[in-house]
């Protein structure tokens, strides 16, 4: 194990022990403070940033014409439940080659990765390189202040190039890197069909709210899973051939996650170009939760009087997560739904995606390729959603995600953890992009 690794291992314990959770508002200002201390210790000059949530941490520092900036977060998911955690969530604990603790991949080891790769390149340079970070404190929560942020501060934060929160390996241990995130709009339905709950035998004669809820629900999307919204695919871009040549050089793990997860089939029995197609590059509708009625031991005879689900919309470019709730009303009130309310859950992100040609987006394949010694596999953009939008849109960079985690991880999951062989090679790799883009060797 090299030097650096125990050096990092001490960073991150530090930042660990700081339960910095948005949802509840905890450690939150400390967790920026201690961010400022650690780029401030690297050479940077780091501040505050007040009046968007969270103070976001904002540093810059180091020599030359080129730019590149990091993007992070301080903030963590809630560590419940509690008793499912075999450490202590909130302290660093080394076992086996892993390291466990709340925030060890998200996002706090890939902030400490990025901080070792800075060190490393001055030890082995001489000097440090041109670069600016915004580690924010509320992207667990969706970022509702981020893109206001940026738009206020895109002539600070002005860069050539963006380097995204996190990345790692693929379940064959293969590295990967992406180029954007699909955005989200959350929601949630809601029917009531009486002033309170009734006895059961009421069911002849007054409508059940988990029928209706339900029948509405089913209206959104066929078997394929295609949503059936009219207007809903109407901004979908379509894909390049760059796009497409992309999709269909990664490689196919449609048969392995079938496994792993547990499901039979995949909708639409999708496979290899079809399976990445849908899951990189095309929206969807999944409900997140259904909630009515007695749900205890033994039966209770009861007609429930409200039903309510919780559902979000994953979004490709152009599409916008403001228009979504619109489309969806006018969808339940022309299939007669007009009882169903819909509520918007919290500020949406807009998908994101980097021009794949961009010389950036192979620089950073090639350090992957180069540190760890065989092929990276690069994705248009991620499955999930994250705040990427604003900083493509007002810095017109791009930006790419790689990092120190693996599918195992357990990220937003009792037991977080990262292994620390794959933090040493993700630490190298980010030391080699910084070669390539600032020294061109």
């Amino acid at each position: 194990m090299r030097a650096f690794v125990e050096e990092a291992r001490v960073l991150l314990a530090e930042l660990v022990a700081l339960p910095t959770v948005s949802a509840e508002g905890r450690a939150l200002e400390e967790g920026a403070a201690k961010v400022a201390e650690v780029l401030q210790d690297l050479g940077l000059k780091a501040e505050l940033h007040r009046g968007y949530g969270p103070p976001v941490v904002y540093a810059e520092g180091g020599e030359g014409e080129r730019v590149l900036l990091f993007y992070n977060h301080y903030d963590v998911q809630p560590p419940d439940p509690l008793e499912l955690w075999e450490t202590e969530p909130f302290r660093l604990v080394e076992r086996d080659g892993l390291w466990y603790g709340r925030g060890t991949h998200d996002d706090k080891g890939e902030l400490v990765a990025r901080v070792m790769a800075l060190r490393l390149f001055r030890e082995k340079h001489g000097f440090l390189p041109r670069v600016k970070f915004v580690v924010e404190g509320e992207e667990e929560v969706g970022s509702p202040h981020l893109a206001d942020y940026v738009r206020d501060k895109k002539d600070l934060l002005k860069s050539g190039a963006i380097v995204w929160e996190a990345g790692g390996v693929d379940a064959k241990g293969r590295p990967y890197l992406y180029a954007g995130l699909k955005g989200i709009v959350a929601l949630e339905l809601r029917v009531r069909t009486a002033a309170f709950d009734l006895h059961s035998s009421y069911g002849a004669v007054v409508e059940n709210p988990i029928y209706r809820l339900s029948r509405a629900i089913a209206s959104l999307r066929d078997e394929e899973g295609r949503v059936l919204i009219p207007g809903f695919y109407d901004r979908v871009r379509p894909l390049s051939p760059k796009e497409m040549e992309v999709l269909a050089e990664i490689p196919d793990e449609s048969e392995a996650l079938k496994e792993a997860f547990g499901v039979r089939d995949f909708l639409g029995g999708a496979r290899n170009l079809e399976f990445h197609q849908r899951l990189y590059a095309e929206p969807c509708v999944n409900v997140n939760g259904f909630h009515s009625g007695y749900g205890g031991p033994g039966s209770k005879t009861v007609l429930p009087a409200e039903a309510f689900a919780k559902l979000d919309f994953r979004l490709v470019p152009d599409q916008d997560p403001e228009e979504i709730p619109g489309l969806l009303k006018r969808h339940l009130e022309a299939q007669g739904f007009h009882d169903v309310e819909v509520r918007v859950l919290e500020k949406g992100e807009h998908p994101a995606r980097s021009d794949l040609s961009h010389p950036f987006v192979e620089l950073a394949k090639r350090a992957l390729e180069e540190a760890f010694g065989e092929r990276a596999v690069l994705y248009p953009n991620m499955a999930g959603s994250g705040p990427m939008h604003p900083f493509l849109h007002h810095l017109a960079a791009p930006a790419v995600g790689l990092g120190v985690g693996y599918p195992g991880s357990r990220v937003h999951s009792p037991n977080e953890h990262i292994r620390i062989r794959d933090f040493e090679r993700g630490t190298l790799a980010l030391l080699r992009l910084l070669e390539l883009y600032f020294l061109g060797r």
